[in-house]
């Protein structure tokens, strides 16, 4: 019997168009997360929420877990219109649009202020533009993480010495730049192949999200964890503009309703590392800890500025721009 985890993309997406009959418009959505991943999560609730919202003429088809595409793949078969929609992390967004990497500098967008302040800020409105201009819309920036979480199968990286020598997933160049400051050498790769990297040892230490580090069992290959709400990211998610401009203006409102929606539930409102994400590491035998603030200053101290600096070289004007409408120069 055929499942569709042994079906090509191709055949997926062609048995999808079968299936979508009963709904007058189709939006399939690519994503990367696993199923116990919070966007992948909000996702689910999305296609219910779009449902609701449309009287049931859009019909979501979510296809997680990079079962269709991988996460590099997501700009261009959205772009050309090969598929719909699809989520795009931010930090995935490289060469192609780098002034993204704007909210990944360390330490800069960490509080719950800031995070509340970009959503629908000019600053935002100025990235939409630069994704609208590498062909897609993005309709929603949902947030995935204002924290992050070193982990290692050695010993704790707490502080920037402990990080000299060691092979390090990468998040993106600009990031990295902060990582090569520290020491460490820094191997980008997505999050659905760094468990398999951490356990073959092909890097030593992980880089991601707290509750990014459970979900995708990271515990099981590592022995300490050291979080920090280090940066922002986002989850983009983005539809083809010719398909989103074709929509009637009811439905084109209606998902977007349901768009607003995830992004309201994404927001997060604590200040620092949810306690409950912690215990969740330690629960599954992780030595998970939260860095102290001497140790955070110790990090910004030597990460920011490197971040920054890059980030000013490869961005121009625009980039100066964005630290200033974020407040940061």
């Amino acid at each position: 019997m055929t499942t569709l985890r042994t079906l090509s993309g191709a055949a997926l997406l062609a048995l999808a168009a079968g299936g979508a009959a009963a709904q007058d418009y189709t939006m399939r959505l690519s994503h990367q997360f696993p199923p116990s991943h919070h966007t992948a999560e909000r996702m689910v609730q999305f296609e219910k929420d779009v449902e609701a919202e449309t009287g049931g003429r859009v019909d979501v088809q979510i296809f997680g877990a990079a079962q269709l595409f991988s996460p590099t793949q997501h700009h261009a078969a959205v772009a050309s219109g090969e598929i719909e929609s699809a989520i795009i992390l931010n930090l995935q967004w490289g060469g192609t649009v780098p002034e993204m990497s704007v909210t990944l500098i360390p330490y800069l967008m960490t509080s719950p202020q800031a995070q509340k302040a970009f959503i629908g800020s000019e600053a935002a409105a100025m990235l939409d533009a630069k994704m609208r201009e590498v062909g897609v819309q993005n309709i929603a920036w949902v947030v995935d993480t204002n924290d992050l979480i070193f982990t290692s199968a050695n010993a704790p990286l707490e502080t920037p010495a402990d990080f000299e020598g060691i092979k390090i997933r990468g998040l993106t160049p600009l990031f990295n730049e902060g990582l090569e400051a520290l020491g460490a050498t820094p191997v980008n790769m997505p999050g659905s192949e760094t468990y398999q990297a951490l356990q073959t040892g092909v890097i030593d230490a992980g880089v991601t999200g707290v509750a990014a580090a459970y979900s995708r069992k990271f515990y099981e290959v590592q022995k300490f964890g050291t979080a920090t709400p280090m940066f922002l990211a986002f989850d983009n998610l983005v539809v083809n503009p010719a398909w989103w401009e074709g929509l009637p203006d009811d439905v084109r409102a209606g998902i977007q309703r349901a768009a607003d929606k995830a992004v309201e539930s994404s927001i997060i409102t604590r200040d620092g590392i949810d306690p409950a994400a912690i215990e969740d590491l330690t629960g599954a035998g992780m030595d998970a800890r939260v860095l102290t603030d001497d140790q955070v200053a110790a990090l910004r101290d030597v990460m920011q500025p490197a971040v920054r600096e890059a980030f000013v070289e490869e961005t121009g004007a625009d980039g100066e721009t964005l630290l200033e409408l974020l407040g940061a120069n």
